[in-house]
């Protein structure tokens, strides 16, 4: 049974100006392994944006309840790419009051535009 439904959508070099004018904030917004890719390698502006409009989406799911950290949502990849979330702390605890128990994900980029679309399930 589906619970909710998120959407977030943003622009991509509005993001990446954000990250080049604060250089903590992507420490702030992702995690490590949100950060890099599977080889290594810093993830594109694009695709840390469409990780940030996951996380919105998610926050949007929820209701957007107070206290949500960043860290407690993310997006990881399987080995063939393919995104998934993972939950934890701040976000685990509103997703278990909300009855959460399995969340569907979707992002793209292009254009210039990152978005993500997350469905949460009982």
């Amino acid at each position: 049974m589906i619970v909710a439904v998120g959407i977030d959508v943003v622009l991509v070099d509005r993001f990446a100006r954000a990250l080049a004018r604060t250089p903590l904030l992507a420490d702030r917004l992702f995690t490590e392994a949100e950060r890099v890719t599977g080889s290594g390698n810093p993830r594109s502006a694009e695709s840390l944006a469409a990780r940030f409009a996951a996380k919105e989406a998610v926050a949007k799911a929820l209701g957007a309840p107070a206290g949500l950290r960043w860290h407690d949502c993310e997006v990881v990849s399987d080995p063939d790419g393919r995104p998934w979330l993972t939950v934890s702390g701040t976000v685990a605890t509103a997703a278990t009051e909300r009855g959460v128990q399995r969340w569907h994900l979707s992002l793209s980029h292009d254009g210039g535009i990152a978005s993500a679309m997350v469905v949460a399930e009982r």
